[in-house]
């Protein structure tokens, strides 16, 4: 699966063992950053991942920063990202689920670097359920395109 990677400077060490772990797992990993230690703003790490998943250059994105918080805020600015911030495996599960997540935004600052592996492992294998949850995804599709989303109903 093509994988789009970044973080803020908070997140730049868990991307590098993030990044790894998914190529040795035989997944196309983009990090879309330059590797440097030097403080970034997160609104530029989000921007370039969502722009990765809206243009179809990658399936998923995985952004990291110091809550995760800020990441989710910028990176569902961008229309066609579906942001979410998971602090479990549950949170990551519901994320794909119910929500189909396209990009998953962790803390580097309150997680360690087991649990983050965790949370993604699951994440990657959630499908979306579809159904009812279809429906609502289909609702935000309205919210962005400055719809009222009590007129969709399927």
């Amino acid at each position: 699966m093509n994988i789009a990677l970044s973080a803020d400077h908070r997140g730049t060490n868990v991307i590098k063992l993030l990044a790894e772990k998914l190529k040795g797992e035989g997944h196309h990993v983009d990090v879309l950053s330059d590797g440097d230690d030097r403080e970034k703003d997160y609104p530029e790490s989000a921007y370039l991942v969502a722009k990765a998943i809206a243009e179809g250059k990658d399936k998923l994105g995985i952004l990291v920063c110091g809550t995760g918080i800020g990441m989710s805020i910028a990176a569902n600015k961008y229309h066609g990202a579906r942001a979410a911030v998971a602090h479990d495996e549950m949170t990551a599960q519901l994320s794909r689920s119910h929500n189909n997540a396209n990009i998953l935004c962790l803390s580097a600052d309150l997680l360690g670097q087991r649990l983050i592996e965790k949370i993604v492992d699951v994440w990657l294998r959630t499908e979306f359920e579809g159904g009812r949850h279809a429906r609502r995804i289909h609702k935000i599709e309205a919210i962005e395109a400055g719809k009222d989303p009590s007129t969709v109903s399927e």
